[in-house]
């Protein structure tokens, strides 16, 4: 099915490019207040991550690689693509391309330097892909199987409860969306915080303003996986929409309470776990609707 791209399409993608790393610093913000609480701290302000991203910006640029930079742009560029694509109603199969991409360009940036810390977070973030990355394909095809079209916009407008028939899905989507947000105990190859054992992993030759593009981008992402996470639930009703965003904060609080309840595991462990998850809920989640749609349940 063709897309259309409407007024409101396009002004929902505007959004999106103007307000998502708002969005996103604020939740990054709550996340280390949270965290603080937990852990029995006061914590920093929730605007803290602003500032630290402002601090970046005015240090003096230390490349390591020259290439670096140019790589780490394209990342952003791409995140953002990634993002603009799915609030204009874009196709999934596309989103998910362009998702791809970006991670290639971190990963080819880290590649580009000589240091082992920065190399090796760069291996274990190829491990991450591979670990998430079936998962991701199974919710868009799962998606396109109830509501007959890879386009968001057709999914959001559709009068289907798409969680009713994806629930395994769904459950698969969540866990993999752990290791895409870096949480323990699937932050293997960067963490947020400052006790990781690989000096930062994949960033740790990247600092000043290339590193506040990596943030940047941390920041579009997290608000492109949960909007997601609402494609389960639009139904084209205000209720549902609602409902949809109340989920994506619980979710977004049980992702910080995972965080400081786990242990890092592993690159093993994330990898044969996201595999049985995808096999067992994503792959018989589509069993289950191929058999609705022959005897035309669904």
């Amino acid at each position: 099915m063709a897309m259309e791209f409407t007024p409101i399409m396009l002004i929902s993608a505007a959004a999106y490019l103007v307000l998502a790393p708002f969005v996103g610093g604020l939740l990054m913000g709550i996340d280390r207040k949270i965290t603080a609480k937990m852990q029995g701290r006061f914590g920093p302000p929730i605007l803290q991550p602003f500032y630290d991203v402002r601090k970046l910006m005015e240090k003096e640029p230390i490349t390591v690689a020259g290439s670096q930079d140019f790589f780490i742009m394209c990342m952003l560029i791409f995140m953002i693509f990634t993002g603009v694509l799915f609030f204009a109603g874009g196709n999934l199969l596309l989103i998910i391309f362009t998702l791809t991409t970006a991670g290639i360009f971190l990963v080819i940036a880290a590649f580009s330097s000589h240091s082992p810390y920065s190399q090796t977070g760069a291996e274990r973030e190829l491990l991450q892909m591979m670990a998430y990355e079936p998962m991701v394909l199974l919710t868009a095809v799962g998606l396109y199987m109830v509501n007959r079209s890879f386009n968001v916009s057709d999914i959001i407008t559709a009068d289907v409860f798409s969680l009713k028939f994806l629930i395994g899905i769904f459950i698969g989507y969540i866990f993999i969306i752990t290791i895409k947000l870096r949480k323990s105990p699937f932050d293997l190859s960067y963490s947020h915080h400052a006790h990781q054992e690989l000096v930062k992993g994949i960033t740790t030759e990247i600092s000043g303003r290339t590193l506040a593009a990596v943030e940047i981008s941390h920041w579009y992402e997290n608000v492109f996986l949960f909007g997601f996470v609402f494609l389960f639930f639009a139904n084209g009703t205000v209720k549902m929409a609602v409902i949809g965003i109340a989920v994506c904060l619980v979710l977004y609080f049980l992702e910080i309470f995972i965080d400081n309840s786990y242990a890092r595991m592993k690159w093993q462990f994330a990898l044969k776990s996201s595999w049985l998850i995808t096999v067992v809920f994503g792959g018989v989640n589509l069993i289950l609707l191929y058999f609705m749609v022959g005897m035309r349940i669904l």
